[in-house]
């Protein structure tokens, strides 16, 4: 299969576009992270760009285009709304007519922000409800997905973490912009920071190799449609951090419990975003990860990350 990752820079595109090396005639995007992967060709591009990005397409004539490469700042989108539209909306429109003019599958990775979390352990057949400006740009984007006829999977996964590229040196990067959640609580934790975490806040933590496996094997399925692919715990902030410090043996005094009207944030967030995975895992033969196992996992490929 010739697989194009949109993306391959950040996180999970980086994890996904390095396993698929394995199997595939791989290649991946990077716009302002420049990252190298074996066995793999790595390409510049601004999905923004619509002629760029219909002109990469269309010589790689790729099978399936994997499209992870989005403004994922919740807060930043919801003040900066034109710049997150542009990338999140228009960018993704660009990757889909690319795809359809040269009959390639999209899968395109969307979030579990699109539920309000009033109710929790949400199914595919729940109505999305979006309440921040972040996840009312991936909804209309997965709209964009579905309307135009091509052959695609919209995933919805929740809290990726993992080891990022750009923090493979270590956990000492002042930057929080490419930093995911568990970076984030490792590097306070220790550093022996206090950390303040909300306890009202729930999701289905996701470990960025699990989803990246996941998403190979959609690749390579005939399968279409939209699937929840997220962890398998449903937990809160608070009680995610707790077990980040469990299980890298780190001192747990630290982490202070605050609730959302306490730790004022910018974008309104949901309160109860669980995702139910049983049709992703019954239709593609899969299995999402418990907290516990992911971070377990993590902590395994420190010496690698460290």
């Amino acid at each position: 299969m010739r697989l194009l990752v949109v993306g391959g820079s950040g996180l999970l595109g980086y994890k996904t576009a390095r396993f698929a090396v394995e199997k595939h005639e791989t290649f991946f995007t990077f716009n302002y992270r420049r990252a190298r992967i074996e066995g793999a060709t790595a390409m510049r591009l601004d999905k923004c760009d619509r002629a760029a990005t219909l002109n990469m397409i269309k010589k790689i004539k790729p099978d399936v285009v994997i499209d992870a490469a989005a403004l994922h700042s919740v807060d930043y989108c919801e003040t900066h709304p034109t710049e997150a539209w542009k990338v999140n909306v228009a960018g993704t429109r660009n990757i889909v007519d690319g795809c359809k003019q040269v009959d390639s599958k999209m899968i395109f990775l969307s979030t579990d922000y699109v539920f309000n979390g009033k109710e929790g352990y949400y199914s595919e057949d729940d109505i999305p409800d979006p309440l921040n400006y972040y996840a009312k740009t991936k909804l209309e984007a997965e709209n964009i997905v579905k309307s135009t006829g091509i052959s695609y999977v919209i995933a919805r996964p929740s809290v990726i973490y993992g080891w990022n590229p750009s923090e493979i040196a270590g956990l000492k990067s002042s930057s929080g912009k490419s930093m995911n959640f568990v970076i984030w609580a490792l590097g306070k934790l220790r550093n022996g920071q206090d950390i303040k975490v909300v306890n009202d806040q729930y999701g289905s933590p996701t470990l960025a190799d699990n989803l990246a496996e996941v998403l190979l094997v959609m690749a390579s399925s005939n399968e279409e449609g939209v699937y929840h692919t997220a962890g398998k715990s449903c937990v809160d902030r608070y009680n995610f951090t707790l077990k980040i410090a469990e299980i890298f043996d780190l001192t747990k005094d630290s982490i202070k419990p605050v609730t959302s009207d306490v730790f004022k944030q910018v974008a309104e967030r949901p309160k109860r975003c669980c995702l139910n995975v049983t049709k992703a895992e019954d239709t593609f033969k899969i299995r999402f990860l418990k907290v516990e196992e992911g971070l377990s996992l993590m902590k395994s490929q420190t010496e690698e990350a460290d």
